[in-house]
This record gives C-alpha cells, sequence and structure tokens, in this order.
C-alpha cells in the first residue's frame, strides 16, 4: 500500500523554520531521506512552494471560483494529489477545473513543486538525492 505523509505545522512553527541553519535542516532531512531509501520505501518526496504561491479551485459554484492560497479552514483534509507537469500555474488550474470529484464541499489547491536544482548543488545531501533520483530515472 501506498501512504502519503503530509507534514503540516501551526503558523509559528512555520514562521520559526526561518530561524533554523538552513544546511543543519538539509543534513537532518537528508539523513531521513536516505534511511527511506536503504529501507526501500521511498517512492517520491516532494516539499511544496510557500501557500501564498498556490491557488484555490472552489466548486461551490458553477463555474468554480478560483482564489489565491491558501485554503482557510483547517478542517478542509487533504485527501490525494495529482502531480502534473505544465507550463503555467494558469494552465493548472484549468486542469483542476476539469477535476471529476467536484461540486460543493470539494476544492483543490494548487502549489508549485520546487525541483531539486533550487537547492544548493555544492550540499551533500542534495548530491547525494541527485544521485539517488539519477539511479532511479527520475532526473
Amino acid at each position: 500500500m501506498k501512504y502519503m505523509l503530509i507534514m503540516r505545522a501551526t503558523d509559528e512553527a512555520y514562521a520559526n523554520m526561518g530561524e533554523l541553519d538552513f544546511d543543519k535542516m538539509l543534513e537532518t532531512v537528508g539523513a531521513f531521506n536516505e534511511e527511506l531509501v536503504r529501507a526501500g520505501v521511498l517512492l517520491a518526496a516532494e516539499g511544496l512552494s510557500d501557500v501564498s504561491e498556490g491557488v484555490v479551485v472552489d466548486y461551490s459554484q458553477e463555474p468554480p471560483v478560483v482564489t489565491d492560497g491558501p485554503y482557510g479552514e483547517t478542517k478542509e483534509l487533504f485527501n490525494g494529489f495529482y502531480l502534473l507537469n505544465v507550463a503555467s500555474i494558469q494552465e493548472a488550474v484549468e486542469w483542476a477545473k476539469r477535476m471529476p470529484m467536484a461540486g460543493p464541499g470539494f476544492k483543490t489547491e494548487i502549489r508549485r513543486v520546487p525541483t531539486i536544482d533550487e537547492f544548493p548543488q555544492d550540499n551533500e545531501w542534495i548530491q547525494k538525492e541527485r544521485a539517488w533520483r539519477e539511479a532511479n530515472g527520475q532526473l
């Protein structure tokens, strides 16, 4: 079975992340990722861009309404995702508007997934992740 582990943080915890040493954070995450790879359980691991870069498609109305992200209420739970390779957020919105599970109570949050190229390439853990991705045909 496949499971997605979705990392969430309070606003305060998210704000405090800016105070962390970035290299130390990469080392910690890299070591964890390496453990997952060695155990043979890691299928994909991606971080999401800041919620301010996302949009929400709300199906409560026809046509669906698009607003800047993030979604507002914590009772709105994540229950799946599609990973699309498109040219722009607008193209992603157009696909989201066509989702088969649409209607009142359904929303799609759209966020850009940063590439490995956006991280410091001289970092040991980024180099290990790049090598792992290349070995698995993901680059």
